[in-house]
């Protein structure tokens, strides 16, 4: 679960839940604790019906009290019988038996009423029993043991009836329903707060990454008084710095390769005054004078290509751009500028495809490619080149592939000669005339086309470098 939306709304969601809880739990036990006794409802009964059996004894005698409890079993389906101190029955409804002069016997003036009942999952069950001491207005104490009916437990109720459970879920859910929609919203509201202004700084963060210097977060974010307005006021201070120092960095290359120009340009004509003047045995000197010069030359016109298409000012006029035409253009130059190093490029495959952009980005991109192949291929072979349009979920894309037949490039540096000034092999890339440019202007560039490039090994040798551009 890497969502911090989701991470923070269930977590929230999860505390207030077991805020209800416990406050629930709480409240019923605090409630049980100090709620105060209450009598059983059947104690009163007893107690009436054993005061009245008591005085009816010593008013009326023994015939008045049998009638008496025959009508209270009548009307209740209490069996009782009435003895005296001395454990005497004095009339009964129920047959005796050693249990009623047991209970009678525990009562006292502390425990004027007593309970038997029978024991938990018992098989020989016997009805429950109560035994209740009185005294009446002449002070003698009798004691009524009375045998409780059986209750009677009510019939299920039916769906929809109070008690049912159909009932019951739907006074939980009207009792519930509210509360859980109420503190989702809650939930909901204080996750997407906090979790939305870190996304509006990831994002700016990922424009940042991809070369936007001009990502800024939003200025809604800067005008909170937390830490978060404070952590996105720090950030457009460090996307200002980036920009400032990139932008310099940029203006001192393009600076200095054109300051360049001029001494270089002058060294020419000094060079070609001095061949004309000099004797035979300074010329391998000149020669190799002039051939650093061009160097130098091709490397500040490397240096300008790039600082313009960092820049982005080629991309201010886009077309369309025939792909197919391009290539082949760029292999038949090649060609021929390789056959005098016995070497070669071929065009394998060739599929028509257009895409949308700079033609003259498009052009360096592809043949530094190809002219970065053929400095490292083998003498006696081809640099092999494919275009082809591949449909990809309803999308097309142009890839173009550049292969040589050269030692390759180590794994780990797959992806770092894509870098301005990056050497596999210092003495080897020297000696091949390469500057360490090439690759990184084509990287630029199609970058700025929205595509991507990539390089790998072949197992069979030699380097693949792959160029992928959405197509129109």
């Amino acid at each position: 679960m890497r969502s911090l939306f989701l991470k923070i709304f269930l977590w929230f969601g999860l505390a207030m839940v077991l805020a209800n809880v416990a406050s629930f739990a709480t409240g019923v036990l605090v409630e049980r604790r100090f709620q105060p006794p209450r009598n059983s409802p059947m104690a009163s009964t007893i107690g009436i019906l054993a005061q009245t059996a008591a005085d009816t004894y010593e008013r009326d005698g023994a015939t008045a009290l049998n009638a008496f409890l025959r009508r209270a079993e009548q009307s209740s389906g209490i069996k009782a019988t009435l003895l005296n101190e001395q454990r005497a029955s004095l009339g009964s409804t129920q047959d005796l038996d050693s249990s009623v002069s047991e209970l009678a016997s525990r009562t006292s003036n502390q425990s004027k009423l007593v309970y038997d009942f029978p024991p938990p999952g018992s098989r020989n069950i016997r009805p429950a029993q109560a035994a209740q001491l009185v005294q009446t207005q002449s002070g003698a104490n009798f004691i009524l043991v009375a045998r409780l009916p059986p209750p009677e437990f009510p019939r299920p109720p039916r769906i929809g009836e109070p008690g049912s459970l159909g009932f019951g879920l739907r006074v939980l859910a009207r009792t519930l329903l509210p509360l859980l929609l109420v503190g989702g919203l809650f939930c909901y509201l204080l996750a997407r707060s906090l979790a939305k202004p870190i996304i509006q700084l990831r994002g700016a963060a990922h424009e940042l990454s991809d070369g936007n210097l001009t990502a800024r977060v939003d200025p809604s974010l800067i005008t909170r008084r937390d830490e978060i307005g404070s952590l996105g006021k720090d950030f457009n201070l460090m996307a200002a710095h980036i920009e400032s120092l990139v932008s310099a960095q940029r203006r001192l290359l393009a600076d200095i390769s054109h300051e360049l120009r001029s001494p270089l340009a002058r060294q020419g004509v000094a060079l070609g005054i001095a061949r004309r003047r000099g004797n035979p045995e300074v010329t391998p000197a000149l020669d190799r004078i002039g051939r650093e010069a061009n160097r130098m030359n091709e490397m500040i016109g490397q240096l300008l290509d790039l600082s313009r298409v960092e820049s982005g000012a080629e991309l201010i006029d886009k077309s369309r751009v025939d792909l197919s035409s391009l290539v082949s253009d760029i292999v038949q130059d090649a060609d021929y500028e390789a056959r005098d190093n016995n070497r070669g490029v071929r065009l394998i495959s060739n599929d028509a495809c257009t895409v949308l952009g700079s033609i003259e980005l498009l052009n360096s991109a592809i043949e530094n490619v190809v002219r970065n192949a053929l400095r490292h291929t083998k003498r006696e072979t081809e640099v092999e080149v494919n275009l082809k349009c591949v449909a990809n979920n309803g999308t097309s894309e142009s890839i173009i592939t550049v292969r040589d037949h050269g030692a390759g490039v180590p794994e780990k540096s797959l992806k770092e000669i894509f870098r301005p000034f990056y050497r596999v092999e210092d003495a080897r890339d020297r000696k091949s005339g390469g500057t360490g440019l090439g690759l990184a202007i084509a990287t630029r560039a199609v970058a700025l086309h929205s595509g991507t490039i990539n390089a790998r090994n072949r197992e069979d040798g030699g380097l693949e470098v792959e160029i992928c551009i959405p197509s129109v």
